[in-house]
């Protein structure tokens, strides 16, 4: 108690907060939408599955990356001030505490209510006997084959077990031998697989793991063997394997790292989960192979469910997919509301910039302009930076059309995309083969930023048409991510942005660019000076304000610099939907700095930033967050908004960020969080007033008046 008493002490006094230890509130918070009243019962099944997910996600990555300097007996001292060890064990602790959390309210919240929603979960020895046949088929003709017991003992290696995947440990004797010793087998379960196996009860629809259908019929994988015990476990493992994005990770340490891993065939195990009261020799066997403690061991109860990613095939199902809500048919832009139906996309554009806020406006204007531009006789070249695609890519026909079509086309696919690093290859190489001119990303670095640049011979002249956004050219998750981004023709966008491709596509090194921040080169430095020009403008008495909107933040140069911009007087609204290692509201050093957070029904993902600059507001959006990764590892761009009328529908949608008062959360001191407390009745849900958003609403906004 005195050793935890001294390490929380330690962690209030440090300036900055954990990244890691942020994460973990963010996924409280994410959590707790599937304890909301009124919720939909599905969406609530929704979340809970994106909790299990984004905690995989944590260990790969998160806590994978801390074991990278506990393996190798490096020092490395946390954000929190905590040295490797003591904070592991802080780390392991907190995520056992949501671990309990989640799966309390999984027993006594959500599986109560299965029955009232017509579909149930069970077991074998729940079903009756013309339902157990139906699964002793399923075993028989479909699951058996695919069954590869693999046996550990004197004279077998210790098989190779994947990463996030159901195991059955089987513990066995022979007692035809003298010796009669035990023996371990593992039975991974095959992935390709529903995890549930599904039966039709009157009006009621059961399902029953894939797990449980196994382990009823186990023993036909062990004759004349007697079978100890049978435990269930899964692990996760190691995934911070390309480095790329581990900014906590020194250079030096870096490439020795890279130097070690090529040498390790599989992530080395940071968490396992198993059964409760599992087979203690088996424990003490993986816990010998794999080198981990009991703080990496989270014990599953006989009536909880491994991994709760499995809601996605009941939430999925036909049968239920009038019960999860619509949501709202997206709206015209603002900036669009008065243009008539028969005009192209290209003479809106020679007119005005046009802003697309997602998912309120629909992504199918981007769309038409590629697949008009794939179509367009006038159209000479597309340029398309790409990080994540959607399954069935309209862009990807799109750009396969243009090529087809003789036109040039050059991608930077970025295939280290986290998690999509097989899909973008895949997809890339069919660009390839078309004919069009790809970059698999580049050396050291990731290609984040999010750009178009399209080049149409019109008459005599030529003009070039640019998008420029924070999110993804996706539009799957268009539907379901908040971001935001720019048409425009505007031509001082165009060179920027021509001179940007120049310097990621091909050997050039562009000085100065007049509406982009870029990164890895100077984005860090510039705002920093915008930050410092508001504290200077604070000092002298002048109207001042900073507000940013972001997924993280985490860069202790910049967070430095709004520390003292807060001393100065600046007031600092920041909305960081996830990681946040600053801290508000600390007396002499950030006590004019709020945080707010925003978890609803949509994902919060664009990013924007708004220095008041005496009333002559400086606006940036674009693909990066403020974390070392993004101004030092990733290939980023900020773009200035220079349109009048698309600066204050950008303001607006701060201006409602700040006034959201129900899927917000307000960040304490001690980097807590609690719900936005509201004096105002009337409930103000941004997920919904952004598609009410109109050009007289916009005309009137003003933020640090």
């Amino acid at each position: 108690m005195i050793e935890t008493d001294r390490t929380s002490t330690q962690i209030i006094k440090s300036k900055f907060i954990s990244r890691d230890l942020s994460w973990l509130k963010f996924n409280n918070r994410v959590l707790d939408q599937a304890k909301k009243p009124g919720r939909n019962f599905f969406d609530k099944l929704k979340f809970m599955a994106i909790t299990s997910s984004n905690l995989d996600e944590f260990f790969m990555i998160r806590v994978g990356s801390l074991y990278n300097y506990l393996d190798y007996q490096k020092e490395r001292v946390d954000y929190s001030s905590l040295r490797e060890i003591p904070f592991k064990q802080k780390l392991l602790n907190e995520v056992r505490q949501f671990f309990a959390d989640q799966s309390n309210h999984y027993l006594k919240q959500i599986r109560p209510q299965f029955t009232k929603h017509k579909f149930n979960i069970l077991g074998v020895n729940e079903l009756d006997e013309a339902e157990k046949e139906k699964v002793k088929e399923y075993f028989k003709k479909t699951i058996f084959p695919m069954l590869t017991p693999m046996v550990f003992d004197n004279y077998h290696t210790f098989p190779s077990l994947m990463n996030k995947i159901l195991i059955f440990g089987v513990v066995t004797i022979d007692h035809r031998d003298a010796a009669e010793k035990k023996k371990l087998s593992f039975i991974q379960i095959p992935t390709n697989l529903p995890r549930f196996f599904e039966i039709l009860r009157e009006d009621k629809l059961l399902f029953i793991p894939i797990e449980e259908v196994i382990r009823a019929h186990i023993h036909k994988l062990f004759r004349n063997i007697s079978i100890e015990t049978v435990n269930l476990f899964r692990i996760t493992r190691n995934g911070d394997f390309t480095l790329d994005e581990s900014d906590d990770i020194e250079l030096t340490f870096l490439e020795e790292l890279r130097r070690k891993l090529k040498t390790r065939k599989t992530g080395r195990v940071v968490r396992l989960e198993v059964e409760e009261n599992a087979n203690k020799w088996m424990l003490r066997v993986l816990k010998n192979r794999w080198d981990i403690e009991d703080d990496n061991i989270f014990e599953v109860s006989e009536s909880n469910l491994f991994d709760y990613t499995a809601f996605w095939q009941i939430i999925g199902h036909n049968e239920f997919k009038n019960k999860i809500p619509k949501f709202h048919p997206s709206v015209l832009p603002v900036s669009m509301a008065d243009i008539g139906a028969e005009e192209t996309i290209f003479e809106i554009l020679k007119q005005r910039d046009v802003l697309l806020h997602h998912p309120y406006n629909s992504f199918d204007p981007l769309l038409q302009l590629l697949e008009k531009s794939a179509e367009d006789s006038r159209v000479l070249s597309i340029k398309l930076t790409i990080y994540r695609l959607a399954k069935d890519s309209r862009v990807t026909a799109a750009l396969l059309k243009a090529a087809e079509n003789g036109k040039h086309v050059s991608v930077l696919f970025e295939v280290k995309a986290r998690f999509d690093e097989e899909n973008n290859l895949k997809e890339a190489k069919r660009l390839q083969n078309a004919g069009c001119f790809v970059i698999y990303g580049i050396q050291d670095v990731k290609t984040h930023t999010k750009l178009l640049l399209i080049v149409r011979k019109e008459g005599e002249k030529v003009t070039r048409y640019v998008h420029m956004a924070s999110g993804n050219y996706n539009e799957s998750t268009a539907k379901l991510y908040t971001d935001w981004g720019i048409l425009t023709s505007n031509e001082v966008y165009a060179h920027d942005v021509s001179e940007f491709f120049n310097a990621i596509t091909g050997h050039s090194a562009p000085r100065i660019y007049k509406y982009l921040l870029t990164a890895p080169k100077d984005m860090r430095q510039k705002l920093i000076e915008l930050i410092r020009n508001e504290a200077a403008n604070a000092k002298n008495k002048i109207t001042s304000g900073i507000i940013i909107k972001l997924n993280s933040l985490q860069d202790k140069e910049t967070i430095s610099e709004l520390y003292k911009a807060s001393q100065a007087g600046v007031q600092i609204k920041l909305i960081i939907r996830g990681i946040c290692s600053l801290r508000p509201g600390r007396k002499g050093l950030s006590e004019n700095i709020e945080v707010i957070s925003i978890i609803g029904d949509y994902l919060e993902h664009s990013r924007i930033y708004y220095f008041h600059n005496n009333g002559d507001p400086k606006i940036y959006g674009g693909s990066a967050d403020v974390m070392v990764r993004s101004f030092d590892r990733r290939i980023e761009s900020l773009f200035m908004v220079v349109d009048p009328v698309l600066k204050k529908e950008v303001m607006n949608m701060l201006e409602y960020n700040l006034k959201d008062n129900v899927n917000s959360y307000v960040m304490k001191e001690d980097g807590t969080y609690e719900v936005k407390k509201s004096n105002n009745k009337t409930a103000f849900n941004i997920h919904k007033e952004f598609f009410k958003v109109t050009k007289e609403i916009i005309e009137n906004v003003e933020l640090f008046n």
